[in-house]
C-alpha cells in the first residue's frame, strides 16, 4: 500500500511547517530572554487549562489573541519562550489559572480540538507547543527522585530540583495509531467503550518499555481486536498533547480477519469496504474520526478522498 499523503485533500493537523524557529539555544540565555521580552514586536498569549483565547479577523481568519509583552498579565515564573519567526518576532506563552477577559467580548476560549482546525499554521504550532508545556508543568511540580518542589528553568523547558539537583524535561509518550487492512482491502475500525454510539476510528495504543513501534502496532491490534498483523508501514506523526503524546501513524496489513475485541478498551470492531463505509458515513450510522486527529488522515489515505459527511438530518 502506498504511504503517500499527496492525494489527501487536507494535511495532517498540527504538523504543517509553521515558520517558527524554536531557537532552543536561547532558552538558557537570561539576558537574551529579557531583551526579547521587552522588545516592542514580541507577542504574548495566555494558556490556561489547555485553552487559549482565539478571535476571528476581518479577513475571515482565526488567530490566537496576542498582546505586546508590556500589556501581558504578570507572572513571575510560568513564562515560556516558544521561538521566533522569520521576521525576528519572539513569541511567549504565559501559564495562568484563568484566561484574561476581553473588553470587546468577541474573543472566545478554545482548546486544541477546536482551535487546531481553525488556526493558521503559525498559531497552531505555537498553541500545541504552549499546551504541551502547560500540561507537563502542571503535572510534574515535584522531583521524582526526592520529592522536593521543583522550579521552572530554560524558559519553561526544564524543571530543576533545588534539593538534589536533578533536572526534569518535558514528557512525551509515544503512541501508535494504525489503519489496518485485510486481503480484501477492507479497513478495520473500532469503537472505544466510552465513545458515543456510532463513533468509529482507527486502533491505537501506547508503546510499552523495551518495545519497538512496529512491535507495538502488532501487539495493540492483537490485544484490542484479536487480529494478527503482518506488514507494518510508517506514514507520519502528529503531536498530540492530550496530555503529552506523540502519535505515530501506520498502515498495517492483517494476516487474519476474525475479530475478537477485548471488551475493555474496544467495545466493537468491524471490517469496512469503501462502499460500506461511504454508506455508513452518509446515513449517520458511523460517525467519522475527529477532524483534527491523524486517524482521519489515515482513513482518508485508504479511502482515497476526504471522508463523506452525513446527508440526512
Amino acid at each position: 500500500m502506498s504511504t503517500s499523503l499527496e492525494h489527501v485533500a487536507r494535511p495532517i493537523s498540527l504538523t504543517a511547517p509553521s515558520g517558527i524557529d524554536r531557537a532552543a539555544h536561547h532558552r538558557l540565555d537570561e539576558a537574551w530572554l529579557a531583551a526579547a521580552w521587552s522588545h516592542p514586536t514580541t507577542r504574548v498569549f495566555v494558556v490556561s487549562g489547555g485553552q487559549v483565547l482565539i478571535d476571528d479577523t476581518p479577513e475571515g481568519d482565526t488567530e490566537i489573541v496576542m498582546t505586546p509583552a508590556f500589556e501581558a498579565p504578570v507572572t513571575e515564573t510560568h513564562r515560556y519562550f516558544l521561538g521566533t519567526d522569520e521576521n525576528g518576532v519572539s513569541y511567549f506563552a504565559l501559564q495562568k489559572d484563568s484566561l484574561p477577559g476581553r473588553m470587546d467580548q468577541s474573543a472566545r476560549p478554545a482548546g486544541l480540538r477546536e482551535a487546531g482546525l481553525l488556526l493558521g499554521h503559525r498559531d497552531a504550532a505555537l498553541m500545541v507547543h504552549a499546551v504541551a508545556l502547560e500540561n507537563w508543568q502542571r503535572m510534574h511540580r515535584f522531583c521524582s527522585r526526592c520529592g522536593e518542589r521543583t522550579v521552572v528553568a530554560a524558559a519553561g523547558h526544564i524543571r530543576r530540583c533545588p534539593g538534589c539537583g536533578a533536572e526534569h524535561y518535558p514528557r512525551t509518550d509515544p503512541a501508535v495509531i494504525m489503519l489496518v487492512t485485510d486481503e480484501q482491502d477492507r479497513a478495520l475500525l473500532g469503537r472505544q467503550v466510552h465513545w458515543p454510539e456510532g463513533r468509529f476510528s482507527t486502533l491505537a495504543g501506547f508503546v510499552e518499555p523495551g518495545e519497538s513501534i512496529e512491535q507495538s502496532v502488532v501487539r495493540e491490534v492483537w490485544e484490542e481486536a484479536g487480529v494478527r498483523i503482518g506488514e507494518v508501514s510508517y506514514v507520519a506523526s502528529q503531536p498530540w498533547p492530550f496530555p503529552y503524546s506523540l502519535m505515530l501513524g501506520f498502515t498495517a496489513r492483517a494476516i487474519s480477519s476474525e475479530i475478537n475485541v477485548d471488551g475493555e478498551e474496544i467495545q466493537e470492531a468491524r471490517w469496512f469496504s469503501r462502499e460500506e463505509l461511504r454508506r455508513a458515513f452518509e446515513t449517520g450510522e458511523v460517525l467519522p474520526p475527529s477532524g483534527i486527529s491523524i486517524a482521519a488522515r489515515l482513513v482518508e489515505l485508504w479511502y482515497g478522498e476526504p471522508l463523506p459527511r452525513p446527508t440526512t438530518a
